[in-house]
């Protein structure tokens, strides 16, 4: 059975609170599909930036900080799986063994950053475990794709509609890592979608939109591939 891969930004689950709309639509969306399994990780978003921020002040290492952020994306992906199921998995796995030995029992598995890895965040996750069962990833953040600069900050900024894995990658490496950071994917990520040649989607919150892309229909983001 095909398995999806998808990464769900902590941005779009609790932007300032738990978006509960946008979360009902999703659960209806995901469990609407029968001939499908997924793979669903959990960014730590706001919540995680405020602990690595409150840490960082008394200058502990980076591990320190990102497994803080590694702490609250498990949160997040407990609290999706209680959202989703009335039969959630605990605690979430944090090895591609147990998501495989999951998806034999469930057709949706939630996890957070499996363990800590230099420079690397949820999204580094999501694209590895989208390189083992060798299907695409989408990640689903709060812009509705890739762009030149920030569109949030950047009134001029271009929206990239496809963009080559080499392309993305140097984009990528020009932003130097931190715990806590907010790209729509990181370094690390860009380096294991070009390795694993793993087509990429990087979308929006809008649940239509989703819906083209895992039903092959024309859709809006921007795609990394060759």
């Amino acid at each position: 059975m095909q398995i999806e891969v998808l990464s769900v930004g902590g941005s779009v689950i609790a932007p300032d609170t738990i978006d509960v709309k946008f979360l009902e639509k999703l659960k209806k969306l995901i469990t609407s599909f029968h001939d499908r399994k997924f793979v669903i990780v959990a960014g730590g978003g706001k919540i995680a930036r405020l602990y690595i921020e409150a840490l960082r002040k008394d200058n502990l290492s980076k591990r320190v900080l990102s497994n803080a952020g590694i702490a609250i994306t498990r949160i997040n992906a407990t609290f999706l799986a209680e959202f989703f199921t009335k039969k959630p998995q605990y605690p979430p796995p944090t090895t591609l063994k147990e998501i495989k030995n999951l998806l034999k029992k469930h057709s949706i598995v939630f996890c957070g950053s499996l363990r800590y890895e230099d420079n690397n965040t949820s999204d580094g996750t999501a694209a590895e475990i989208a390189r083992h069962f060798r299907t695409r990833f989408i990640n689903i953040t709060n812009v509705k794709g890739l762009y030149t600069k920030d569109p949030k900050r950047f009134k001029d900024a271009q929206f990239i509609p496809r963009m080559s894995f080499d392309d993305f990658e140097r984009m990528a490496k020009k932003i130097s890592y931190a715990p806590g950071q907010h790209f729509v994917l990181d370094q690390h990520a860009s380096s294991v979608i070009k390795k694993g040649n793993i087509p990429t989607y990087i979308i929006g919150k809008d649940m239509n939109n989703l819906a083209a892309v895992l039903k092959g229909k024309k859709w809006t983001g921007t795609l990394i591939a060759h």
